[in-house]
C-alpha cells in the first residue's frame, strides 16, 4: 500500500507539489499523468526517499519515509526514468548487487536472477557488463532489480523507455501479473496508451495539484470529451 497525505514540495517561493493526497491500495495499478514540469517527478523523488517533503506524510506499506525510511524502502520496487547502473559490473553482479541490499540470502538471489533473466529474456547478456548494454537491456536489468525481493509497492517512471515491441509486451504482462499478486504499482508515463491498457485508477497532477482522480472510464468521461479518447480527456483536463 502507497499513501500520500497532504504532500507539499517547495523550492523557495515554488510550489513543485501542492497538499498531494493519494491512496493506493494493495492490487491497484495507479497511473499518473501530467504535462513536463506538473510535479511527477518531485512526487515520485519523495516517494522513493531520495528527496524529503516540506509537509505532509508518505507511507509504503505502512511505513512512513521519513521516519522509518529503511523499512518503507526495503517494501519498494523503484524502476527509474534513466536506468543507472554500475558500467563495470557485469548484469549478474549488478543483481547480486541489489539483492544484498535488500538483505536477499544468495539461494534466493540465484533463483530470482535466473528466473527474471529468462522472463524478460536478457539471460543471453547476464554475464556482460552493463557499460555494453542498449538503453532496452539496461532498462530490463532496472526492472529486474526493482523486482528481486518480491517488493509490497512498485514506484515506476516511464517503464518502458528503450524497450522494443517485444519488450514493451513482456514488462506490461510482468506488470499485470504483479498488481494481480498484490504489489501496489503507482506509474508515472507520458504514455496515453499504455496507462489506459494497464491502470485502474488514474491521477492527473498539475501545476502541483491534483486536478482529476478516478477510473479509466471516468477519464476518459471528464470535461464531457465527446470523443471520450484519453488523449483529448488529457489535453482539456491539462490546457
Amino acid at each position: 500500500m502507497i499513501t500520500i497525505e497532504n504532500l507539499t514540495k517547495k523550492f523557495g517561493e515554488f510550489t513543485a507539489v501542492d497538499d498531494l493526497s493519494i491512496r493506493i491500495k494493495s492490487g491497484n495499478f495507479y497511473g499518473f499523468l501530467g504535462p513536463n514540469g506538473a510535479g511527477k517527478t518531485t512526487t515520485i523523488k519523495i516517494i522513493t526517499g531520495l528527496t524529503g517533503a516540506s509537509s505532509g506524510k508518505v507511507s509504503i506499506n505502512g511505513f512512513d519515509i521519513k521516519k522509518a525510511p529503511l523499512e518503507a524502502k526495503m517494501a519498494t520496487g523503484y524502476i527509474p526514468d534513466q536506468p543507472y547502473l554500475y558500467d563495470k559490473l557485469t548484469g549478474r553482479e549488478f543483481l547480486y548487487f541489489t539483492a544484498g541490499l535488500y538483505k536477499m540470502d544468495h539461494i534466493a538471489a540465484t533463483e530470482q536472477i535466473k528466473h527474471f533473466s529468462q522472463l524478460i529474456e536478457f539471460d543471453s547478456w547476464l554475464d556482460q557488463r552493463t557499460e555494453f548494454y542498449s538503453q532496452g537491456m539496461k532498462q530490463r536489468i532496472v526492472i529486474a532489480a526493482a523486482l528481486m525481493n518480491g517488493p509490497k509497492a512498485l514506484v515506476i517512471d516511464e517503464p518502458m523507455v528503450g524497450l522494443d515491441p517485444k519488450g514493451v509486451k513482456i514488462v506490461k504482462q510482468l506488470l499485470k501479473e504483479r498488481a494481480s499478486a498484490g504489489t501496489a504499482i503507482f506509474m508515472s508515463t507520458h504514455s496515453l496508451p499504455v496507462v489506459e491498457e494497464l491502470c485502474d485508477r488514474i491521477g492527473v497532477i498539475n501545476r502541483g495539484r491534483l486536478i482529476f482522480e478516478g477510473s479509466a472510464e471516468e477519464f476518459r468521461r471528464s470535461k464531457d470529451i465527446a470523443d471520450g479518447k484519453f488523449e483529448s480527456a488529457f489535453l482539456e483536463l491539462t490546457r
